[in-house]
């Protein structure tokens, strides 16, 4: 990508320079143009008032805002207190991405809708480190692009990084499932040994998982996902039942 390739070098001298957040608003709508495919002009506006103040970038295509950027300066780490602002704007819109950057670290977030409302890390990068011979890099840039707007691709990607991560594998491994069959596999191994589903649990618990992903409120997050997926798993092998009994 060329557009890519021409702003590396000029994103990575922003922060040396120390520019303002204006000046900063102004190389993201030159990216989000030359690198993303914007329209500049008809969908890039710094005009979007939000519960009577501005919010610093909105990309809006056919009337429709997709997403609303808090730019911060270059010079600046992003925040939590940054990615607040960001999401009460969208929250307030109904707006359910948020893009937070400083021009060379892009973050990109999902707001859940409920009470309180919330929000998800979807995927971040350093502009100044992606690879255009990277199909991952290439990916995020694309997920971001024009042509891809009114998909799904984003939502999607969502989706599978709250299914494909470590709290949910980690979940995954202690069922009762795994565990059954990393029972015979020990034993189809070593067949003098005997060992129980609930030692292997407990080794698995305490010595070879990372406390991380057993405790705290993303683990149970991964707990209800897999008891969800698995509960609609069995309805539908049910129902397939029935409909193989008529």
């Amino acid at each position: 990508m060329a557009g890519l390739k021409r702003y590396q070098p000029i994103v990575a001298k922003l922060r040396e320079r120390d520019i303002s957040e204006a000046d900063t608003v102004t190389v993201i709508k030159d990216m989000l143009t030359e690198i993303f495919g914007y329209d500049k002009y008809n969908e890039l506006t710094s005009e979007q008032q939000i519960r009577g103040t501005y919010c610093d970038l909105a990309v809006k295509v056919e009337g429709k805002i997709y997403y609303l950027a808090e730019v911060k300066s270059a010079g600046t780490l992003l925040n939590e207190n940054h990615l607040r602002q960001a999401v009460n704007y969208g929250a307030h819109q109904g707006i359910e991405w948020v893009i937070l950057t400083n021009a060379i670290e892009w973050k990109i977030y999902r707001i859940k809708f409920g009470q309180p409302i919330d929000w998800q890390e979807v995927f971040a990068f350093d502009l100044t480190k992606l690879s255009s011979r990277s199909m991952d890099d290439l990916g995020k840039i694309f997920m971001l692009c024009r042509e891809n707007i009114s998909s799904d691709a984003l939502a999607e990607y969502h989706r599978q990084a709250q299914i494909v991560n470590r709290y949910v594998i980690a979940e995954l491994l202690q069922s009762d499932a795994v565990v059954a069959v990393l029972r015979r596999e020990v034993r189809r191994l070593f067949d003098t040994v005997k060992v129980s589903d609930e030692e292997l649990r407990m080794i698995l618990t305490n010595d070879v998982l990372k406390r991380d992903t057993l405790d705290g409120d993303l683990p149970k997050e991964a707990k209800a996902m897999v008891k969800k997926a698995a509960i609609a798993l069995a309805k539908r092998q049910s129902k397939a039942a029935a409909v193989e009994a008529l």
